[in-house]
């Protein structure tokens, strides 16, 4: 078995009376990227600083490639940080940035030039070398401190919410371009973000934060398909969680249960629904329209409402708020539906 790029041993953080991180266990398979999902606060970044030796543990322990650096000082490790701000040197020009970590360790001026001149091809900005950092813009820039942080070869590459300062087009591109470095490169990617579009998009597997501990980790199709929680259901995406009664009368259970809004067939009252699908009735209390897709509140219960979102493939915004107070049927495949338990259920 390949030994894992990271492994947390029942790590935990204390700040005072505050568990910052509460008794995590996580593996990082090699060559991955990983992300750590959750809100602020949730501990995310504690774990990647620690990782970093920017902090470290009040107990458990944490394992490089099978060696304990709990108590190492980031110099000793092999891993290198991409921040949110670059945190480049605006006296220096781009070479002179990306190279200092080479500088630092002596490495000679040619062998310097050479192994800028591949990550500058690397990061998609041949030829920037002379630039300063004032004359980039800020997708730019982000590339010169991925740059700078891979031109040392880590063994882990740790990025702390790099692309929370781009707006959204760039932040879209750039999710795509890291990735595809990541693969590039095969070195472990270890990526924290609040943000669930990114790491549904750029992650092999996903670790979900809340209150200092994983509610679950798993591929982003498992995540977001097969939530384990109700935080989970609700952080990833949009859910419809349903428990106590309401539940009861749809699946036969009162067991809480999420199902995603897309999944739902909204039809009329008198639509035939299989056996095997559950099926609710309601009265649409409101409808957005979106362009792409059109969001309905059906309410299903008093003060209970479902969202339902259905792409607008033949229909216009007219169409649509037709629909408005009208009584409806609800309607997916038990398949569909998951079945909440653990932490924040």
């Amino acid at each position: 078995m390949t030994t894992p790029a990271i492994r947390f041993e029942s790590v935990s953080r204390h700040f005072g009376e505050v568990r910052a991180v509460d008794q995590v266990d996580m593996e990082v398979r090699d060559g991955e990227f990983f992300s750590m999902l959750g809100p602020s606060g949730s501990g995310k970044t504690t774990c990647l600083r620690m990782i970093a030796g920017f902090d470290r543990p009040t107990s458990g322990r944490i394992m490089l490639y099978g060696q304990d650096v709990s108590d190492l000082p980031p110099y000793e490790r092999d891993v290198n940080t991409v921040f949110q701000d670059y945190a480049l040197f605006p006296h220096m020009n781009v070479g002179d940035n990306i190279a200092y970590g080479l500088m630092i360790k002596k490495v000679d001026k040619a062998e310097r030039t050479k192994r800028v001149d591949e990550i500058l091809d690397l990061v998609q900005l041949s030829g920037f070398a002379n630039r300063k950092p004032s004359q980039l813009s800020g997708g730019q820039r982000q590339r010169v401190a991925l740059a700078r942080a891979l031109i040392n070869h880590p063994k882990v590459l740790l990025l702390d919410e790099p692309l929370g300062a781009l707006d959204l087009k760039l932040r879209q591109q750039m999710q795509v371009e890291l990735k595809a470095i990541q693969k590039r490169v095969g070195i472990t990617f270890i990526f924290v973000t609040h943000d669930q579009e990114e790491a549904l998009t750029m992650s092999d597997r996903i670790a979900v934060f809340n209150e200092g501990k994983i509610e679950q980790v798993g591929e982003p199709s498992e995540v977001y398909e097969h939530p384990a929680s109700q935080f989970v259901a609700g952080f990833v995406g949009t859910s419809n969680v349903i428990s106590g009664d309401v539940a009861l009368r749809i699946t036969g259970s009162s067991q809480t249960f999420s199902i995603r809004p897309e999944k739902i067939h909204l039809g009329s009252m008198d639509e035939a629904v299989d056996s095997d699908m559950h099926s609710v009735e309601g009265n649409v209390r409101d409808v957005v329209y979106l362009g792409l897709y059109t969001r309905y509140l059906v309410e299903i219960a008093p003060t209970l409402d479902m969202v339902v979102v259905s792409q607008n493939l033949r229909t216009t915004s007219a169409d649509v708020n037709s629909v408005k107070g009208l009584p409806v049927r609800l309607s997916w495949n038990k398949a569909h539906t998951s079945v909440l338990g653990g932490r924040g259920a």
